[in-house]
């Protein structure tokens, strides 16, 4: 069928893919043994790293909550595209160019996808906008831009540009490059009337606000004229692409500085960010339009790898009242972090541009350097709301401050800043931790569940099949998929068997080092009997897919995901990515050499007892000749076994 690409190019590009270089533009990885990273998981919210790519065999896999796939289910997971859009916009990545079936050209309109539409759209608008800035038309943008410290280079690393008075300039524009006025409504950038549509950006500053990745999803518009009687900052309406609870201006371009320096800085507006990187705070990041809620929190743990050994999260807000009152929301979310949240507040209450363009880039590099932590500015903030000179207004500002010194995460510090309460208070340091002990106690008893669990964390274990070394994983067996029916169910293998345990680890080292089945070892491998059931079926797969990819081992594993039973392939993939106890390419060969000589010892050891147990059941009167004959196959068996060990 025409548009249908060739499954052998779907392999190609599947292979030629680099999947941590994919995953590195969404998620900070850090090396986990050979071969092997890890990072927070994508798919969930978690406190600790379980999120495994093993680029050897192209798959990744979260011990949290079990998604799991390759490259391409990656990119269609993490993109929202469909399977054809995925291997399209990695065949584009890497400039390896597709066949379709029946002699098609690729899909044409109708059968691109909307999002990919978008994308198109607003890469385009991008580029308009951008252009319009170097037109005499936008002179007053130029100048506003000047005048805030920002010359033509700044302006091009942001890509900020500007979108003419008229009413239809991009619309023009962008049909005049294919695209339907239907397709145009769904982009947010226009405005509809009883005319039909018009641009929504209008003789204003525009900033491209990107996702993770770096496409354009939507505008930030700032007014430049008088006669505009719309607001300040104008953004894209909530749109497919455009989530304001899930975008922060600067992603883009910081996500990088923020893992290696472990920082995100969270500022207020289009120009903070500027600022901050110009002043070289390069892990300036905005919201946009929004408050820093659960979903911005989520992006900047999985780039922080917040999983408790450090990293800083700073909050610069205004020091009027709404400043303050956002601090507080910010606040309210820190028992999300188990990085160190802060605030920083100039005096003054100039905001990291203005500071910049008035005392200079050191000014903005001081702000952030003098931070506080957040808790402490929260229960400044919460005594303030309070007349601290009466009685009854201390007594209410303690009653209010107690629950805010109860949230802070480390004991050690939580009884000196209950000390540094009651001196704000001129209350007595036992009834301020009096307070603070029974405030903690209201939250221990009715409060939500401990902060970070992640909602997901039940799937793998629903599955049957924990993270090793996890709570879960050495529980009662739980049956994996259907109970009924054409699907069999698994009881998860228990990890104290140490039958089960030597069988997962051949397994381990069957998917993830096939070369080492090369050669007379395939036989061997294959012939094998494996006892317990999900290894069985994972066993039978490996001897269905044959030895013939066994030499690349992405292929040899995604084979085997074809033909091992549907409830089984989470196991699979988490065999396939699961660190082996190795640091070096030898480590692992010498490693894998020795679980498979293990295994093939624990054949023979079988066999043997077998054949002890026959020669026992035999009559040495009548049976004489069988029994020599099992004693020469026992005497075989035992120097194949001396055989193996001198091997390896």
């Amino acid at each position: 069928m025409a548009g249908l690409i060739k499954r052998e190019d779907i392999d190609e590009v599947r292979q030629r893919t680099d999947i941590k270089e994919v995953v590195d533009g969404y998620v900070t990885l850090k090396g986990a043994g050979l071969g092997t990273y890890k990072g927070l998981c994508p798919f969930h919210d978690e406190r600790s790293p379980s999120f495994t790519v093993r680029p050897q065999v192209g798959r990744y896999h979260c011990f949290g909550c079990g998604e799991d796939g390759d490259v391409i289910a990656f990119v269609q997971k993490q993109d929202h595209t469909s399977f054809h859009e995925a291997v399209e916009k990695l065949a584009a990545r890497i400039g390896y160019e597709l066949r379709y079936e029946d002699g098609g050209t690729g899909p044409n309109r109708e059968e691109v996808g909307k999002r990919q539409r978008l994308l198109d759209a607003h890469k385009i608008a991008d580029e308009f906008f951008r252009a319009q800035l170097l037109t005499p038309g936008a002179a007053e943008g130029r100048n506003f831009l000047f005048g805030r410290g920002f010359d033509r280079a700044a302006s091009e690393q942001f890509g900020v540009g500007y979108a003419p008075q008229g009413w239809d300039a991009l619309l023009k524009h962008l049909r005049g490059r294919g695209f339907t006025d239907q397709e145009l409504k769904l982009t947010g950038m226009f405005s509809e009337g009883n005319r039909g549509i018009y641009d929504r950006f209008r003789g204003r500053l525009i900033w491209p606000i990107r996702d993770i990745a770096g496409d354009t999803i939507g505008f930030g518009a700032r007014r430049l004229y008088e006669d505009d009687q719309g607001p300040k900052y104008l953004n894209t309406p909530e749109t497919t692409l455009y989530k304001k609870s899930q975008v922060l201006y600067g992603i883009d371009l910081a996500k990088r500085s923020i893992a290696k320096d472990r920082q995100i800085v969270v500022v207020e507006g289009y120009t903070d960010v500027m600022a901050c990187h110009l002043a070289g705070i390069p892990t300036a990041v905005a919201t946009c339009g929004t408050a820093f809620g659960t979903e911005h929190i989520k992006i900047a743990r999985r780039l922080l790898s917040d999983d408790g050994t450090g990293g800083e999260v700073i909050f610069t807000f205004d020091g009027d009242a709404a400043g303050q009152k956002a601090a507080l929301r910010a606040f309210e979310e820190d028992q999300r972090f188990t990085a160190q949240t802060y605030v920083a507040v100039e005096p003054t209450g100039a905001d990291p541009c203005d500071l910049r363009q008035s005392r200079g880039d050191a000014a903005v590099r001081d702000l952030i350097a003098t931070r506080r932590p957040l808790f402490e500015f929260a229960i400044k903030a919460t005594l303030r709301r309070h007349n601290l000179d009466t009685v009854e207004g201390r007594v209410a500002a303690l009653r209010e401050s107690a629950p805010v010194v109860a949230q802070i995460r480390d004991a050690a510090i939580r009884p000196e800043y209950a000390r540094e309460l009651a001196g704000w208070l001129g209350i007595s340091v036992e009834d301020v931790s009096r307070a603070v002990g029974v405030a903690m106690k209201r939250a221990a008893a009715g409060g939500p569940a401990a902060p970070g669990t992640p909602s997901g964390a039940g799937t793998a274990a629903q599955l049957g099949y924990a993270q090793p070394g996890s709570a879960q994983a050495g529980g009662p067996g739980v049956a994996a998929g259907p109970t009924s029916g054409a699907v069999p169910s698994y009881q998860r293998p228990d990890p104290r068997d140490p039958v089960a345990s030597m069988e997962r680890q051949a397994l381990e080292v069957a998917l993830q080092e096939p070369a080492l089945l090369g050669g007379g070892i395939w036989e061997r491998f294959s012939g094998a009997r494996f006892i317990t059931p999900a290894f069985l079926a994972i066993h039978d797969a490996m001897r269905a897919s044959g030895p013939e990819l066994i030499g690349d081992p992405a292929r040899w594993v995604s084979q085997v995901m074809e033909e091992v039973p549907e409830p089984l392939r989470p196991l699979v993939s988490e065999l396939s990515v699961v660190p082996l106890p190795a640091s070096t390419a030898e480590g692992v060969q010498k490693y894998g050499k020795g679980i498979l000589t293990a295994l093939f010892e624990l054949q023979i050891t079988r066999v043997k007892a077998d054949k002890m147990s026959q020669l026992q059941r035999l009559d040495p009167g009548s049976e004489r000749e069988r029994i020599q004959q099992l004693q020469r196959e026992l005497m075989l068996l035992e120097m194949e076994r001396r055989a193996l060990r001198s091997d390896a």
